[in-house]
């Protein structure tokens, strides 16, 4: 169940240094003869023109550069930013059809829409906070780099191409590294309006690279569906929806549902939710067409409204937990200027907003309700059986905690890390490394970050808990502590890292624990994985080296390449496990550079049957399987 991301190189060398990061993750402060500090003085006053500053200072336009492993890496964000340009037009209402095309590493994307106004065409591409997003006439609705995001394209692409089609004329403009190098204009004849972009992500930023084309497939559907009536086409594969978030909620939850989803859509407000028999929360929310992963308040007052338009029907008080638990929701907001609470506009903090919402859900749902008695008594049957599980299961946390208190305090196996999630210094930094065995917990407790990398570490293979109530977990001390450690117990939002890093052997052993941790997280905190919180981490097989160089490569292929450029003259190490890694050496691994692969979800309808597959009861059918891949 591990996800695998598209990359170029699987090898790491000790004197690499990616993504801007210092060489070796040492920083040398600047000093001049005999060991003294330059003179701070006039001379030492730098100033960058706008293209300049987002080439030296990437980060802070596009978040991480990565290496398209990561849905949120910096080529996507690229891609994104020309994309939303087009939608924009498509909200206007201009434009019903975007053609983008991905051909080796070379991206365009064409809008029919309004097309740039010719003679600013220059001007919108290459000069920051220069656009006609300032303008509420034009553009009502916006979420992305407001006058910045086809600048920050142009900057850092090695080859920049645009061209605007308006009544029957063109102009053209062609940028290297966001310098201007070529213009044209004319007449096009029969040439539909809109925009042209064409460009190629710079390997001077970005280094090696690749799409992951099913990243781009998944933005492409939800644009689909966040845009009902708009058609795009992705190397010539089409992405429609008629029914908007419907349609998506449907894909994602399959047909697994306790009654028909509820659907409500207006001018400012688009959702959709249903129950399923799984545990917890999931919902996909977006502001503007941007994926809000974290939520924020617009998701808060959806849940609010959700709660009080079912207990005003039923004319009831239930408990909030017990009326959520096993939803599936979506919702889409439009707001004029919204808030964001990163750069990486994962979550609003407009607060503004929440009276609004929750009195829209909240008629939306006693409408729903009204109109369809089976799906209202569904849901009560699924309401009164949520609280029943829920007092049995505060029975059993009542023995569980009791139990805890009389050993201990503190949680046994952890090693925490001075900042958490809910921290403004650092919080977003902060992870915890779920290791195997004290050897491997050995090497990272000596070569960690103590301010924001803790350390939980499993005696050996937790239990495989699929198919089990969630009281199992209580019943089970090391998941239990693991619970406790990470913050979930009551309420995901209590969670106490931004990344849970999943850190075992590259071995069957390893692999296995991984699944059993994975089918953990999918059953019971499925939000967790939905949310983009949980990771794996990569580590080296082999170290490659001889006198002059050491590479560290994390499959055969870059080993058997590596000992090829080598010239047979290489010392080859096999690393069996974390443990056998030095703490000096795993440092590096685990820096700010770590390969870390996002455990991703493409479709929760497909999440039970797979589950059940790998870690069900052993069927026949799987152990033909198993024989069947035996190597």
């Amino acid at each position: 169940m591990d996800k695998n991301g598209a990359r170029r190189n699987g090898a790491h060398t000790n004197d690499s240094h990616a993504n801007g990061s210092r060489k070796n993750g040492v920083h040398h402060k600047g000093t001049g003869k005999n060991g003294r500090t330059p003179a701070y003085d006039e001379s030492k006053i730098k100033t960058l023109s706008s293209l300049e500053h987002i080439r030296l200072r990437t980060g802070m336009y596009i978040g991480r550069l990565g290496s398209g492993s990561d849905p949120d890496d910096g080529i996507y964000i690229l891609l994104k930013e020309l994309v939303d340009n087009a939608v924009d037009e498509y909200i206007m209402g201009y434009g019903k059809h975007i053609d983008i095309k991905i051909q080796d590493d070379v991206v365009s994307v064409r809008d029919y829409g309004r097309g740039i106004p010719l003679g600013k065409l220059v001007e919108c591409v290459s000069v920051i906070n220069t656009g006609a997003k300032y303008n509420d006439d034009v553009f009502q609705f916006s979420v992305g780099l407001n006058g910045v995001g086809t600048k920050a394209v142009n900057a850092l692409s090695s080859r920049f191409e645009v061209a605007a089609y308006r009544e029957g004329k063109f102009a053209r403009a062609q940028f290297e590294q966001g310098v201007l190098k070529k213009q044209d204009k004319g007449r096009c004849a029969g040439e539909a309006d809109g925009t042209f972009v064409e460009f190629q992500a710079d390997p001077e930023i970005f280094a090696e690279y690749a799409f992951n084309h099913e990243y781009v497939e998944q933005r492409m559907w939800n644009y689909a569906c966040l845009n009902s009536g708009l058609r795009l086409v992705f190397n010539e594969q089409k992405f429609e929806s008629r029914q908007g978030l419907l349609d998506l909620l449907q894909r994602e939850v399959g047909e697994a549902v306790v009654y028909e989803p509820a659907y409500y859509k207006s001018q400012h407000l688009e959702f959709a939710f249903t129950h399923t028999p799984h545990y917890g929360e999931t919902y996909f929310s977006f502001v503007n067409g941007q994926y809000t992963s974290d939520g924020g308040t617009h998701q808060s007052a959806f849940r609010e409204g959700v709660l009080k338009g079912t207990n005003e029907f039923f004319r009831k008080n239930f408990n909030g937990l017990d009326v959520r638990e096993g939803i599936s929701g979506a919702v889409a907001i439009k707001i004029k200027e919204p808030v964001f609470e990163s750069q990486t506009k994962n979550k609003l903090g407009n607060t503004d907003i929440r009276g609004w919402i929750v009195g829209e859900v909240k008629e939306a749902v006693v409408d729903f309700l009204h109109k369809n008695e089976a799906a209202a008594q569904k849901l009560e049957n699924r309401i009164v059986q949520n609280e029943k599980l829920r007092n049995e299961l505060n029975a059993v946390k009542k023995e569980a905690k009791e139990a805890a208190r009389r050993i201990e305090i503190k949680i046994p196996n952890l090693k925490d890390c001075k900042y958490h999630l809910q921290d403004k210094k650092h919080g977003e930094e902060s992870l915890i490394f779920i290791t195997e065995g004290q050897s491997a917990a050995g090497s990272i407790v000596s070569s960690r970050d103590v301010n924001t990398q803790a350390i939980f570490t499993l005696k050996g293979k937790p239990q495989n808990l699929f198919g089990k109530t969630r009281a199992s977990i209580y019943k089970n001390e090391e998941l239990y502590n693991m619970m406790m450690a990470l913050g979930i117990e009551e309420d995901l939002g209590n969670l106490r890292y931004e990344r849970i890093v999943i850190a075992t052997d590259a071995d069957i052993d390893g692999f296995h624990i991984r699944n059993i941790l994975m089918t953990f997280f999918l059953t019971y905190f499925e939000e967790l994985v939905t949310s983009g919180h949980v990771y794996i981490l990569e580590t080296p097989l082999f170290r490659v080296r001889n006198k002059k160089e050491t590479h560290y490569c994390y499959d055969e292929r870059e080993r058997k390449r590596v000992e090829t450029k080598l010239k047979g003259t290489a010392e080859i190490t096999r690393f069996k496990g974390l443990g056998e890694i030095s703490p000096k050496e795993f440092g590096q691994f685990i820096n700010a550079d770590m390969r870390l692969v996002k455990i991703d979800v493409r479709s929760l309808a497909t999440v039970p049957e797979t589950m059940g597959f790998y870690m069900g009861k052993n069927t026949p059918e799987r152990r033909d399987y198993i024989m069947e891949h035996l190597v």
